[in-house]
């Protein structure tokens, strides 16, 4: 029987676009509270208009910087405070969705930018440790929560040009390993989803607009979609309490490694 979402409350970070505006959508039609975080407050108060019309009963917004400690923690001060105030029981959370994160440039070694590598350990990995430790505490008020973070299959192949993002990626995945060890016994299921090729705002910010650029990324191809990964965390999140989906590697058909990808002329 599957883990019911009814009612219990999902934090997904990044929400505002790609996997976590679709996953937000995908809890929602679970009948799921939503709590939705990312930068682009715009953005997110349109992501949680669709989730409410989809079925969550609750979906509030707020600003989040996964790499500023202060926003993320004042952001689960006000997730706490927002639980609190719509439930007679002790606040908590089901599932907790680190998507927040990204690459930024293709530049080797020898050419790469202190912002760009800056930029995503804060995100890939320090944000996700950030939001994790602070959410903790209400994931352990809740009897078979979630951590579902997003990876990618650069957490399992280095190419040229993705030193860092490699890096910072094979750095969640040591993390969620980490984390899934320590919070052994607490019912608390760790999980990794790395996606492969999937044609979301991704390319797009990695080559920082250049949007021409970033459409050769799928050119000829037929990638995943940001629905497809969103239904796979939703997946991940409602198996029954007991198990636990420890790392979950998901490719379009066209790519069978990050070397070799089909593409039709």
């Amino acid at each position: 029987m599957k883990f019911s979402l009814q009612n219990r409350w999902v934090l997904i970070t990044g929400a505002s676009s790609g996997f976590g505006a679709a996953a937000a959508r995908a809890f929602a039609q679970e009948g799921a509270n939503l709590l939705l975080g990312a930068r682009r407050l715009d953005r997110l108060h349109h992501v949680a208009a669709d989730a409410r019309h989809l079925g969550a009963p609750e979906a509030l917004v707020r600003h989040l910087d996964v790499s500023q400690t202060l926003s993320v923690n004042d952001f689960l001060a006000w997730a706490k405070t927002e639980i609190a105030q719509r439930s007679s029981a002790e606040p908590s959370l089901t599932v907790l969705v680190n998507n927040a994160g990204g690459a930024l440039g293709l530049d080797t070694v020898e050419t790469g930018k202190d912002e760009d590598w800056e930029s995503m350990m804060q995100s890939n990995v320090l944000g996700l440790l950030r939001v994790t430790r602070a959410a903790l505490p209400l994931l352990k008020n809740s009897p078979g929560a979630s951590v579902i973070n997003i990876g990618s299959v650069a957490s399992h192949d280095a190419y040229e040009g993705g030193a860092a993002y490699c890096a910072a990626k094979a750095g969640e995945r040591q993390i969620t390993r980490a984390l899934r060890l320590e919070l052994n016994g607490t019912g608390i299921r760790v999980a990794s989803v790395d996606p492969g090729m999937a044609e979301t705002e991704f390319s797009l910010v990695r080559f920082k607009g250049d949007a021409a650029r970033a459409a050769k990324v799928y050119e000829g191809t037929h990638p995943l979609t940001a629905d497809d990964v969103a239904e796979i965390i939703l997946w991940v999140a409602t198996r029954p309490a007991h198990v636990n989906i420890d790392e979950l590697i998901v490719k379009p058909t066209d790519q069978a490694s990050v070397f070799k990808v089909f593409r039709r002329k």
